[in-house]
């Protein structure tokens, strides 16, 4: 079976795939500096799945150590989730992103162009078709204008993978589109673990029910929508692994660039979150409502009919699952993985 490279494997996506492609019978090798993720992470995967993980501590932007760890495995195809992702953060600190995540790109392709690995796929996000394209969104679309440095970021390497597959004809690029992930492996054994303040929804609602946070702020309720709060498409991030897995079989026997877009098409608003959270799990979330945040749209949301046709894929998992999951990830895990058992 092949073997596959995650950049930036201990991450909250990263470690859910691991688990998908070990299950599904792939080899995998996990790099990782741990800036935002732990090698804990991976020793439950190995948990999970009782299956092995070679696991480096690397900065995927250093050339040197990338090369070795070509020159160790035998990889046929690299998974690119290295990369810094606060919104916010990216505001206030562009050059940081600019720099970390361009960086990592073009040292992943330049290594794999030297060690002679032609096959990648490229975490990208549906921020990039920006606020000018109508819902749901299409891979046709031509990516818009962003609202922030971290989309722009994904925008650019977006562009810099279609330069180096039209540059290389051997070369397969997957870009994914991601939407909003959120849920947890049903173990309670992974989850999301950020640090600091989540800059996300659903890690916010949980560290709130488990009583690390006093309440959540819901950034605006009068937005044209069904009940003035933001709608977006949110998809179980096992949903989303197996989505990695769908797409390491395809880029195997692919060249050029094809782009998916990842999600379930169907939008909830923050209110439907909080509600199916509080009714699902039987647990309070204290909210307020605040203003409006700079740069968040009414709604957003996918069409993923091309990944159902040409990836054999579409999401299984309810907004109820995402619920019960997040839930039992956060009442098992309360302080994440930094005091794992």
């Amino acid at each position: 079976m092949a073997t596959i490279l995650l950049a930036g494997g201990a991450g909250y996506i990263g470690s859910h795939t691991a688990v998908e492609l070990l299950n599904a019978g792939y080899d995998v090798v996990a790099a990782d500096n741990f800036s935002n993720s732990s090698p804990e992470s991976i020793r439950r995967v190995e948990e999970i799945t009782g299956k092995p993980v070679k696991l480096y501590e690397a900065d995927i932007r250093d050339n040197a150590k990338l090369a070795q760890i070509f020159r160790e495995n035998s990889i046929d195809a690299v998974i690119h989730f290295a990369g810094l992702k606060a919104v916010g953060e990216s505001v206030a600190k562009p050059l940081k992103y600019y720099r970390n995540n361009i960086d990592t790109t073009l040292s992943l392709l330049e290594t794999m162009q030297e060690a002679g690995v032609r096959n990648i796929i490229f975490s990208s996000s549906a921020t990039v078709y920006g606020e000018e394209n109508p819902v749901p969104y299409l891979e046709t679309m031509q990516r818009g204008v962003c609202t922030n440095p971290y989309g722009w970021t994904k925008a650019m390497m977006e562009q810099i993978f279609e330069d180096a597959a039209k540059a290389d004809p051997m070369l397969s690029v997957i870009l994914l589109r991601y939407f909003n992930p959120i849920g947890a492996h049903p173990s309670g054994r992974i989850g999301e673990d950020p640090l600091g303040i989540p800059n996300n929804l659903m890690p916010y609602v949980t560290q709130v029910a488990v009583g690390k946070r006093e309440f959540l702020t819901i950034f605006g309720n009068d937005y044209p929508t069904k009940d003035g709060t933001c709608m977006r498409d949110y998809i179980h991030v096992v949903d989303l692994a197996k989505g990695h897995v769908k797409a390491v079989a395809y880029v195997l026997g692919h060249s050029g660039t094809e782009v998916f877009n990842l999600g379930t098409g169907t939008p909830y608003s923050v209110n439907d979150i909080v509600n199916t959270f509080e009714r699902v799990n039987g647990v309070k979330v204290a909210h307020v409502y605040g203003d409006r945040r700079a740069g968040d749209l009414p709604e957003f949301y996918a069409n993923a009919d091309k990944a159902a046709a040409l990836l054999d894929w579409k999401t299984e998992k309810t907004l109820e699952d995402m619920c019960r999951d997040a839930w039992n990830w956060q009442k098992q895990n309360p302080d994440g993985y930094r005091n794992p058992d």
